[in-house]
């Protein structure tokens, strides 16, 4: 018998005291007792987690909703600080148990990480960490209700990045500039509010003992097996080997266009998406919602039955919310319910072929979900967040060959594939900007607002496209404020680039042998958090590393990718 009641109510802290009081004072004789503590704090975890979940997700998909919003900052609130406590609490009655030492091997990864949480928790840290959600879901509600008047009708933010890929320079200038525009009516209170964080996430790291949050958050987000200067490292071999590739994808850009120089309406600095240089109408691979999901579905039925079974079951258990409208948050991502064992997944599509590769992203999450979701343990389910991205990441590059069924024309799914394989090389360089970006940020938490412009412009003029910004220098110093991560999950970022590289890898496999390459896949992911992240990569036959030797023989395989489909 589950220790939790299946209709039990987590919103509520008065709802979570008995349990509590249980798991804090119950005796415990031996390592039975102790696996029997893990398994019952479990049950209580994945209750609690999935209503958080609910909450947090209710808040996204409705961004003016202020009970919703109440909602989740109640539970915020008063729920996740007593929760705190008591996981701390119950942290440091496991680890100084006398019968430690007798648990079986399967729990040494969770202890490893138990230790890490006692050495940084302290309760001063509690109202701290509220405060910050609450900056954060203010930046959330900003950004959520962002919308602009264009060609006579108010849209979205999503929608309006399909007139971005216009062929038409000036409608993609005038579509650019509204969204500038409306971006900067609300850039000063996002930078107040990312002022307030900074302070905040310093004051954390010093109350836990640590110079800098920088620090701090390595301990807290598990990093056991990469540190900072693998980071260094990594921001060099993106230079190294991405930055001429870019250079030379912009230059034949500018030429196509008949250019002397590209301006941030001629190409996106993030993703390198933009018009078509041959003058091709863009990328639409579906109308509707509808239509996407019905041909995804055939597409990973096409791939291997299992993973057609999978994303029918994301469809059948009703857990999308798939279309951009007002007052949604930004962006996308996968939630997983614990206590269901059901992915949720949240975009904002919008008919664009970047839509479709969110799509299948979050996909790659939800599988990876479902793949290890029978574990038994929550913590054992807590995959490290930079296998997670393999998932997603990889999950992009191995539906490549089935593109085909969202266009009419072969010759526009090889359009989707370039621009995609482009994408990927030209995300690398973003990456290593936004990661070295918080190394500085929280290395000076001091700094002023110039100094971080300063900063920021410096490392857009290491790693970004070479463009013509006269006359929007003001945006482009804030530029940065468009990277949600880095309000919402700071230093959460590199993982995508590390990630990419197993991606890579793994689509290396696929290229050779699409069947060994799923089976790969499926190794790895039923693992969840039971192996180490080395191990983890292993288990896919995929090597963790970071240098310009490893980046240069997988960019170089992307280079022979696009050569192959444009010949």
């Amino acid at each position: 018998m589950k220790f939790v009641s299946e209709d039990f109510d987590a919103s509520a802290w008065e709802n979570i005291e008995p349990y509590v009081n249980d798991l804090l004072e119950r005796k415990l004789t031996c390592s039975k007792c102790i696996e029997t503590l893990i398994s019952d704090s479990s049950n209580l975890a994945e209750h609690i987690s999935e209503t958080g979940a609910l909450l947090y997700i209710g808040m996204t998909c409705d961004t003016e909703n202020s009970e919703k919003k109440d909602e989740f900052l109640n539970f915020v609130e008063n729920v996740r600080p007593k929760l705190s406590e008591f996981s701390d609490k119950l942290n440091r009655r496991i680890i100084d148990h006398s019968s430690l030492e007798d648990l079986p091997e399967r729990y040494n990864l969770m202890i490893r990480g138990i230790e890490s949480d006692i050495e940084i928790f302290r309760v001063e840290n509690i109202p701290l960490g509220v405060e910050q959600t609450k900056l954060v879901t203010k930046a959330q509600g900003i950004t959520g209700a962002m919308t602009v008047e264009f060609e006579g009708k108010e849209r979205t933010f999503p929608e309006m990045r399909g007139f971005l890929e216009s062929n038409d320079r000036t409608q993609r200038k005038e579509a650019w500039k509204s969204m500038v525009n409306r971006w900067m009516e609300n850039s000063e209170e996002l930078s107040e509010i990312f002022d307030e964080l900074i302070k905040i996430r310093h004051q954390i790291a010093l109350n836990a003992g640590f110079k800098s949050y920088t620090d701090y958050m390595f301990r807290a987000m598990h990093r056991f097996d990469y540190s900072v200067e693998d980071c260094l490292i990594f921001h060099k071999s993106i230079e190294e080997i991405c930055m001429p590739i870019v250079k030379k994808i912009n230059s034949e850009r500018k030429s196509s266009f008949g250019l002397n120089k590209l301006s941030p309406w001629d190409v996106n600095e993030k993703s390198g998406s933009g018009p078509d240089i041959a003058g091709k109408l863009p990328l639409r691979p579906f109308e509707t919602v509808d239509e996407m999901v019905t041909k995804l579905s055939q597409l990973f039925h096409n791939m291997s039955n299992d993973l057609g079974a999978k994303f029918d079951k994301l469809v059948e258990m009703d857990t999308l919310d798939l279309e951009t409208r007002k007052g949604k948050a930004p962006g996308g991502y996968q939630y997983y319910l614990e206590k269901s064992r059901i992915p949720f997944i949240f975009m904002n599509a919008a008919g664009l072929q970047g839509d479709l590769e969110t799509m299948i992203h979050e996909s790659g999450h939800a599988f990876h979900s479902l793949y290890c979701g029978h574990l038994e343990l929550i913590d054992e389910r807590d995959y490290p967040i930079e296998f997670a991205e393999v998932a997603s990441m990889s999950m992009e590059l191995l539906t490549q060959p089935g593109w085909s069924i969202f266009y009419e024309e072969q010759e526009d799914a090889d359009r989707a594939k370039i621009s995609h394989l482009e994408g990927v090389i030209f995300l690398l360089p973003w990456i290593a900007t936004i990661d070295a970006f918080q190394h500085w940020i929280y290395a000076n938490p001091e700094h002023t607002r110039e100094e971080r412009k300063l900063q920021w412009i410096s490392l857009r003029e290491r790693f970004g496209s070479v463009m013509d910004w006269e006359g929007n220098e003001d945006f482009r110093e804030l530029s940065w404020q468009q990277q949600g991560h880095l309000f919402g999950v700071p230093f959460y970022y590199v993982e995508y680039g590390i990630a990419q590289l197993g991606a890579l890898q793994l689509w290396q496999t696929h290229r050779k042998n699409p069947k060994k390459a799923l089976k790969d896949y499926s190794n790895a992911m039923e693992l969840g958090n039971t192996k180490t992240l080395p191990d983890l990569f292993a288990a896919a036959e995929l090597e963790l590393g970071f240098d310009a030797e490893h980046l240069n023989s997988l960019i170089g395989e992307v280079e022979i990718a696009m050569s192959e489909i444009k010949n």
